[in-house]
This record gives structure tokens, C-alpha cells and sequence, in this order.
């Protein structure tokens, strides 16, 4: 990768589409498998991580230490009686979580355990298949997902579930720009567009060192996209009583649960694959001649997978939920725009190391242009915050509606009642609150008026 004028050779795709049927069909059954029993040990660990950094105990009972909790959990929801509303569009209602789980499985197709292995006397790839696009595939199946989520809530016909399933519409429609704009600098870094092909490519070097901010930028964006905390906007059970899923119950609750966890664990095999090297050995087993040869790479792959799965419960256990306006913020002024740069970044270099120019010289330039510019942003931020200092006015106008003290509007705005409609509502632009007694105060005035009328009446 640090050769002048580099172009990186297309992945080599022959070893696959050669296996024989029964090989494709246990590829398939071992990954299916993988994945429904990931879930049940995540779940457990999850309890079990979250409860010793909270100081508690956790599952204790069921088995020793409690390790058969989550297999006691699946089949009591199997054996709960499924409720069906009476007000829910059926055919969807049921539909929804189908759509929900399937896509998340699906996702696991092109993703590489190891390299080409013996199995069963049959040389064949640990990879059940692989495209040219395969990144892309993964970015369209799992974007399907989401589709479960919103029928969900339009099809139970309920207020709040509808409102999860808005959010979650809105949710992957911004993080998934920042996502798929982090694999833009893979694909420019690594030529290829395969899973594969992409593992190959970090033989020598992790993207994860070569590309950090793209990782970052990942990391942040995976989270968002699975719907957990601190971005879990779509089931907030403080706004939204249980969100998207309310209405659900047995078997069809169970499915929605599993589609969450498979697809921490696909965004999980899919961070792997692109930044972590994939199957190959971290430092310093990578010194071992074995290490990435034969089965030993399915071991670190699934402990690659496990690292980001418990950083995705370290994250539920610390942090509080958003502000759904912050987390869109993040999106849409944060995420986006750093990604873009980024993947400039990525394309300049590229562009001058393909015509010939030293490779530390580009990068030498391009850290100049962006320290520039992010000087003038730093520079626009500071000049904003003098002039708000200096103008309290400007600054009032500036803040949101509920952000604004009662009576701290300017004074030449004009006057507003908020309770002239007998409802408080927030004063438009232009306008201020007049200094009106709350209601609540005066509710307990009129009380003690009419109890201090009524002791005179009867001492009288």
C-alpha cells in the first residue's frame, strides 16, 4: 500500500460458487445457527456485565449462575398467549417482524470467518459467498430491516408505536449517509468492494490505524443504526411506553428482540471485516506462522465480534438516552459533514500516489488545507459566542423556544398572552410573555381564598 503510483489489483472471486449443495447447505445451517445462539449469550452477558457495573447481582437462578436465563426467556415467550389488538392491520401486524429478522440474517452472507480450509476433504473458503459488491449488499439488506420497524408501528394502530416507527425512519435515513460514506474510504483504500477483497488488503495493516477517522466515524453510526443505547429514540420507554413494538407480544416481541441483537452482531462482523483486519490474527499472535491458517481464524473473528459487542453494553450501562434533536444533530452537522471531508481526504491522497507524487508530501498538503479550515471554523465559532456575549438580544432570538426564561424575552418584542387559548403555548419570534400568574398558583389561591371565607362564615 505504499507504492508510487499504486492501483490495486480486483479481488480474486474463484473460489467461490464452486461448492457442492450439501457444503452451501451447511455453511448456511452453521451460520444460522451462530446467530441464534450469539443472541442468547449476549442477552446474558448483557444482564450480567451490566449488573456487576451497576454493583448488582444479575441472573442468578436459572442454572448455574444463572447461564440458562435467556434460554428460560425464549421459551417463555413461546409459551405466552400471543395478543393480537383488535384496531391492527393484520396481514402487516403479523408480516412486520418477518421483515424485521429475515434481512438481519441475510446480511451474514458474504461475511469471512477464515481462509480456504479443508472441509470434509472439499477446499472451500469459510464464507458462505462473495461479491463484487458485497459491502453494498450488506448496506441494502440491512437497510430492508428497517421497513419491519415501520410497518410495525403503522400497523398497530396506535399513537406512540406509530411515533417509534417514525423515528426510526429518520434515524436510518441519517445514519446510514454516515455509514455508507465511512465505507467510501475503505473502497478507496482497499480497491475492491468484497468482503474478501477488502480482508486481503489489511494482510499487512489494520484500516482501523490507516483510516481511523472512517472507524470512528462507523462506530458512532452502528450504534444509531441498531436502535440501541444511547440512541434507542424509537423505544424510548419514557416518551413512547415501549415504542415500535408496543402492541406486540410471544413469539412475534421474541423476533423483534432477535433482529436487534443479530444486527449488533452483523454490525459487529462487518466493523471487523473492514477495520479490524477481519479473521486475521491481532499482534502479536500474528507472529505465529499457524496463526492465520486453518481454523484458528474463526477464534479471533468471534472475538473481534465480542470486543465490539460488549462495547455496544459498556455504552447502554454509562450513557444516558439523547435528545432526539441532539442525536439528529450529531447526524446531519457531525457525522456527514466530517464524513465527506474524510472521504476527500482519502481521494486526494489516492489521486496523487496514483500520478506518481511522494506519498508524505500529499499528506503534508492536505493536513495544511484542513487545519486551515478548521481554524476558520474554530475562529467563526469563537467570533459567534463574543458577539452573543456582547449582545444579550441576538443571543435570546437565537435560542429554541423551551430553551428561553419566562420573561427573559426583549423588550421591544410584542406583548403575548400564553393562555389566551386556555392552553400554554411557546411565544413566536417577535413576541414576549407577559409576567401572567401560573395557573397552578393561582388554582391554590382561589383554595385558600374559599377555605378562609368558609372558617370566618362558620366563626361568625
Amino acid at each position: 500500500m505504499t507504492g508510487v503510483g499504486y492501483v490495486a489489483a480486483p479481488a480474486d472471486l474463484s473460489a467461490f460458487g464452486h461448492d457442492p449443495w450439501w457444503l452451501v447447505i451447511g455453511k448456511a445451517l452453521a451460520i444460522f445457527v451462530f446467530l441464534v445462539l450469539t443472541p442468547l449469550v449476549a442477552i446474558y452477558a448483557e444482564r450480567k456485565v451490566m449488573a456487576r457495573m451497576q454493583m448488582r447481582i444479575g441472573p442468578n437462578r436459572v442454572g448455574p449462575r444463572g447461564i440458562l436465563q435467556s434460554l428460560a426467556d425464549g421459551v417463555k415467550l413461546a409459551l405466552k398467549e400471543g395478543i393480537t389488538p383488535s384496531g391492527v392491520d393484520k396481514p402487516i401486524y403479523l408480516l412486520a417482524p418477518v421483515i424485521a429478522v429475515v434481512p438481519a440474517f441475510m446480511a451474514f452472507a458474504v461475511i469471512p470467518f477464515g481462509p480456504q480450509v479443508s472441509i470434509f476433504g472439499t477446499l472451500s473458503p469459510l464464507q458462505l459467498t462473495d461479491l463484487p459488491v458485497g459491502v453494498l449488499y450488506i448496506l441494502a439488506v440491512t437497510s430492508i430491516g428497517v421497513y419491519g420497524i415501520v410497518l410495525a408501528g403503522w400497523s398497530s394502530g396506535s399513537t406512540y408505536p406509530l411515533l417509534g416507527a417514525l423515528r426510526s425512519t429518520a434515524q436510518v435515513i441519517s445514519y446510514e449517509v454516515a455509514m455508507g460514506l465511512s465505507f467510501a474510504a475503505v473502497f478507496l483504500y482497499a480497491g475492491t468492494m468484497s468482503t474478501s477483497g477488502i480482508v486481503s488488503a489489511q494482510e499487512g495493516s489494520w484500516y482501523v490505524f490507516l483510516l481511523l477517522p472512517s472507524f470512528v466515524i462507523y462506530v458512532t453510526a452502528m450504534v444509531g443504526e441498531t436502535n440501541r443505547a444511547p440512541f434507542d429514540l424509537p423505544e424510548a420507554e419514557g416518551e413512547l411506553v415501549g415504542g415500535f413494538h408496543t402492541e406486540y407480544s410471544s413469539l412475534k416481541f421474541a423476533m423483534f428482540m432477535l433482529a436487534e441483537y443479530v444486527n449488533m452482531v452483523t454490525v459487529s462482523a462487518l466493523a471487523t471485516t473492514l477495520f479490524l483486519g477481519g479473521w486475521h490474527a491481532p499482534f502479536p499472535l500474528n507472529l505465529w506462522d499457524g496463526a492465520n491458517s486453518g481454523w484458528w481464524p474463526v477464534l479471533w473473528f468471534v472475538a473481534k465480534v465480542w470486543v465490539f459487542l460488549f462495547v455496544f453494553i459498556w455504552l447502554r450501562s454509562t450513557l444516558p438516552r439523547l435528545r432526539y434533536d441532539q442525536f439528529m444533530n450529531l447526524g446531519w452537522k457531525i457525522l456527514i459533514p466530517a464524513a465527506l471531508v474524510w472521504v476527500m481526504v482519502i481521494a486526494t491522497v489516492r489521486a496523487f500516489r496514483n500520478e506518481g507524487y511522494n506519498t508524505w508530501l500529499v499528506l503534508l498538503c492536505v493536513a495544511i488545507v484542513l487545519g486551515g479550515a478548521l481554524a476558520a471554523v474554530l475562529a467563526g465559532t469563537f467570533r459567534d459566542r463574543k458577539r452573543s456575549a456582547a449582545d444579550p438580544s441576538a443571543s435570546l432570538d437565537a435560542q429554541p423556544f423551551d430553551a428561553q426564561p419566562f420573561d427573559a424575552q426583549p423588550f421591544d418584542a410584542q406583548p403575548f398572552d400564553a393562555m389566551a387559548g386556555g392552553f400554554p403555548v411557546p411565544p413566536l419570534p417577535g413576541q414576549r410573555t407577559q409576567k401572567l400568574q401560573r395557573p397552578e398558583v393561582a388554582a391554590v389561591d382561589m383554595v385558600a381564598r374559599s377555605v378562609s371565607d368558609t372558617s370566618e362564615d362558620s366563626h361568625a
